[in-house]
């Protein structure tokens, strides 16, 4: 058998929910062994974009906020969504100035990441800003945010130690300290 190939087979299918923001499927499946089974998939209406600020004295930005679906706060990077078809780098610029105020005037491209792929399609892009200037923020009526600007070690640090448990802020905070040797 080819490793590569989708040894999956999809019966059928039906949209069991939907709102502004997701879909979930029912799926009726053939698994790889060839039972039947049922698999159920979320599908986002938007991609989520993560932000890394990082300014000129090595601090980064943390958004501290209240996350219904877990029923507790949670440290993460400035993140947000992108409607699909849309450009991601205009979602992650208009996110970070949304959440913190800050306009970067650089931008890399860090990573593309799939953030639950048991269970949803969503796939996560994160970036690095900066060259920061403060500004205003606007979060959206949703969000009632706190801001944290802190030492980006120390915010690996809260990676470690398990205050940040958000998977986009995972990935990209460890991926910046390899980058940067911290």
């Amino acid at each position: 058998m080819d490793s590569f190939k989708n040894p999956w087979q999809t019966l059928d299918s039906t949209v069991a929910y939907e709102n502004n923001w997701l879909t979930v499927r029912h799926e009726n499946v053939l698994t790889p062994a060839g039972t039947p089974g049922i698999y159920g998939v979320v599908s986002f209406k938007n991609k989520a974009v993560g932000v890394i600020p990082i300014d000129a004295d090595g601090n980064t930005y943390l958004v501290g906020q209240y996350r219904y679906p877990l029923t507790e706060y949670s440290w993460e990077i400035p993140e947000g969504g992108a409607p699909v078809g849309t450009d991601l780098l205009d979602s992650a610029q208009r996110e970070l100035q949304e959440e913190t105020g800050l306009v970067a005037r650089r931008w890399t491209k860090m990573a593309r990441i799939h953030t639950s792929n048991s269970a949803t399609d969503e796939e996560g892009f994160i970036y690095i800003a900066e060259d920061l200037t403060p500004g205003p923020h606007a979060p959206e009526e949703t969000e009632a945010l706190q801001l944290l600007k802190l030492p980006l070690n120390e915010a690996v640090a809260m990676v470690m130690d398990g205050r940040i448990t958000d998977s986009i802020s995972m990935a990209g905070l460890l991926m910046v300290a390899r980058q940067r040797g911290i």
